[in-house]
């Protein structure tokens, strides 16, 4: 007889992207002839940077001839001409990896899920709540025991290390999802030490470091002295450059990070999961690495950075109309996140209700996110102008 894995019957039946969705799909079937402004799902709405075209472009018609045809990449890791860039990257911003340090993936939300594969089952997982699903879903799926650590708007969303920190893996994300708030290098430095007294694991989530503009907020967890020793970081292009439909990412293990195993061996972290994406995962296509490498180029970079600084402004519309209608938040600084206590002391699902009925305007409630993101809500700044103008404008007629 066939048996499933059952630690999926323990969990919430529906993901919060599908609730949604179905919520979004009764209000239209009732209401065809509204159309709705979407500020919940981060997908993103600037077009691929014309670097990244060129190059996706040229290496498309070279798999088009025999002398330039490729298959798959030896190495199941990444072209080396994307690494070395991803490195060089890195140096720019002040922290200390190498491209051997560097695995090419298609997102970093699949990393983010499958890194779990290398780590036993009996280990104790610590997660900040509110929190991205896939942190806990993922290591629930496996059965694992998941504690967390209260984020709110007493510790400004970006809690420091319990007194009796015993986690052995830590997920973090700084700029923070759904929350916006970030680390600074100091308060990044006291998890850096926690984790290594403890022999812990930091899994440090950057996907949204190009949108970081304080001095004093590192782009990398590896911008931190002792990070080597205690820390993986994932790493995305989806919202950096618009690859929610291209998919890569990449994540950095470093050589110095090891476990100890049962009978005493130190093992490298890196070359188990070298084993684990050898067996399970074939790698990035090359028009795709190719595309991504135009990403860091200096014109790559010019023009991302067009379209960040275009996000920007929108997350700007959003927090000028919640500081007019006297809605506290946090994010929408280094974040295209804002994360904004719903009036009223309502809860997240009423006020998704609210705005989808009254105002047409979709975003995330907070409960999804765990039990601290009750009565809260998350705005995404990945609208175009016109549309975020005009939901904030609605937004604030309604409360007014």
């Amino acid at each position: 007889m066939v048996r499933i894995n059952e630690n999926f019957l323990s969990m919430e039946k529906n993901y919060l992207f599908i609730e949604i969705a179905h919520r979004i799909a009764e209000y239209k079937k009732h209401n065809p002839d509204k159309e709705l402004i979407r500020m919940g799902i981060g997908d993103v709405t600037r077009p691929l940077a014309p670097a990244v075209v060129e190059a996706m472009k040229k290496a498309a018609d070279e798999m088009g001839r025999e002398e330039t045809f490729r298959g798959y990449e030896d190495s199941g890791a990444g072209y080396d001409f994307l690494k070395n860039a991803i490195a060089q990257y890195y140096r720019q911003m002040g922290a200390d990896v190498d491209a051997d340090d560097i695995r090419v993936n298609d997102g970093a939300k699949s990393d983010c899920g499958n890194i779990t594969d290398i780590f036993g089952d009996g280990n104790t997982i610590a997660v900040t709540d509110p929190a991205y699903p896939v942190y806990v879903d993922s290591n629930l799926m496996a059965g694992r025991k998941v504690t967390y650590i209260d984020a709110n708007e007493g510790n400004g969303f970006a809690p420091l290390p319990p007194e009796g920190f015993d986690a052995d893996i830590i997920y973090l994300c700084s700029p923070n999802n759904p929350t916006g708030s970030v680390y600074t290098a100091e308060e990044l430095k006291k998890w850096v030490d926690a984790a290594n007294e403890h022999r812990s694991v930091i899994i440090y989530d950057s996907a949204y470091e190009a949108f970081i503009t304080d001095k004093d907020v590192p782009r990398s967890i590896f911008c931190i002295e002792g990070a080597r020793t205690c820390a993986i970081e994932m790493c995305s292009l989806s919202k950096t450059a618009g690859f929610t439909g291209t998919r890569c990412g990449y994540t950095v293990i470093p050589k110095e990070l090891t476990v100890t195993a049962s009978d005493g061996s130190t093992v490298r972290l890196a070359d188990i999961w070298a084993r684990r994406q050898g067996s399970k995962f074939n790698g990035v296509s090359y028009p795709v690495q190719r595309a991504a490498e135009a990403v860091f180029t200096e014109k790559g970079q010019e023009q991302v950075r067009a379209a960040i600084e275009y996000y920007r402004e929108n997350a700007r519309m959003i927090t000028a109309s919640l500081d007019r209608l006297g809605i506290k938040y946090t994010g929408g600084k280094n974040s295209p996140y804002v994360w904004l206590r719903c009036p009223d002391d309502m809860g997240g699902w009423e006020f998704f209700d609210l705005l989808l009925n009254k105002i047409q305007v979709v975003g995330t409630p907070g409960e999804g996110f765990g039990k601290n993101g009750k009565g809260y809500f998350r705005l995404t700044s990945f609208s175009t102008h016109e549309k975020t103008a005009e939901a904030m404008k609605r937004t604030e007629k309604l409360f007014s």
